[in-house]
């Protein structure tokens, strides 16, 4: 069966990432699985001495960085070891009886990859242990939403359980395949469903009306809105306004030419959630 698989790490996303994994663990009944990723650019499994030192140094010295190297490394594992410990423990309080503890030396995104066949959902934090500032953004964040094909659910702000869903509809194929999952997904059982648009188009208006039809069959209960201004600080102001406990939309629709150009919804969006935001690709 495939699993929820949160990345855990020393930030303070850890408590989140750990109460949203759970949640979405018991909703859709899959087993959860806890990774901890050691950087192998920061914590190299073998360094590289030879350019710091001239070519007189003496072997015992490159022999005691080494080793230093390799305490620091150990010690990072531990740290990794204690974070999964502490993450086990917080989503057995959540009500998960058995997750899975896993702890990788390497670079995130290849590891994902690798876990890519069995994950149906990956919860991670918009922010790693490098950043404090709230719309900060981290490192790999967009790396691994470009790198993987699976929903990829980045929490932000507490935990709270989720009420309602707002869905960034602009009738493109990722738009309506987040109506099919609000419609099928035991995540969303229960929670009343936000269709919103930005733009005035009496064509997209059509679309939503449909949406909601599906929707509401399916049954949610369902508001739809049209939003003029910015798409990014429209939805926003909406989600704000509305109290809603979270965004579904799709990540990174456009070339990577045409987001330099133009910029890119996506990022803005991640940049200023305050609310755990779902990406599908």
């Amino acid at each position: 069966m495939s699993h929820i698989l949160a990345c855990i790490d020393g930030s303070s996303a850890a408590i989140p990432v750990c109460d949203y994994a759970a949640w979405a663990a018991r909703r859709l009944g899959a087993p959860l699985t806890l990774l901890h990723v050691l950087d192998e650019a920061r914590f190299p499994v073998e360094s590289d001495l030879s350019g710091n030192l001239g070519v007189d140094a003496r072997e015992h010295l490159l022999n005691e960085l080494a080793d230093i190297d390799a305490q620091r490394n150990k010690l990072a594992l531990r740290q990794g070891e204690l974070m999964l410990e502490a993450a086990r423990e917080r989503v057995i309080a959540d009500g998960i009886a058995e997750p899975v503890l896993r702890q990788r030396h390497g670079h995130l995104v290849d590891t994902l990859s690798g876990l890519e066949a069995d994950t149906h959902l990956l919860v991670m934090g918009k922010q790693g242990e490098a950043h404090t500032d709230a719309h900060a953004v981290g490192d790999n964040v967009e790396k691994v939403i470009r790198a993987l094909h699976r929903p990829i659910l980045l929490a932000a702000g507490e935990f709270r359980e989720p009420q309602e869903v707002m869905l960034a509809f602009d009738n493109s194929d990722i738009s309506r395949r987040g109506i099919q999952m609000l419609c099928d997904s035991p995540l969303f059982s229960t929670l009343t469903c936000h269709l919103v648009s930005v733009g005035d188009d009496s064509a997209l208006q059509t679309q939503l009306d449909e949406a909601e039809k599906r929707l509401a069959a399916s049954g949610h209960a369902v508001k739809t809105a049209v939003l003029a201004g910015e798409i990014e600080p429209a939805l926003h102001r909406y989600q704000q306004d509305n109290n809603i406990d979270m965004v579904l939309m799709g990540a990174y629709g456009h070339s990577r030419l045409r987001e330099w150009l133009l910029g890119s919804t996506t990022n803005d969006m991640i940049r200023h959630a305050t609310v755990p935001h779902l990406l599908l690709r």
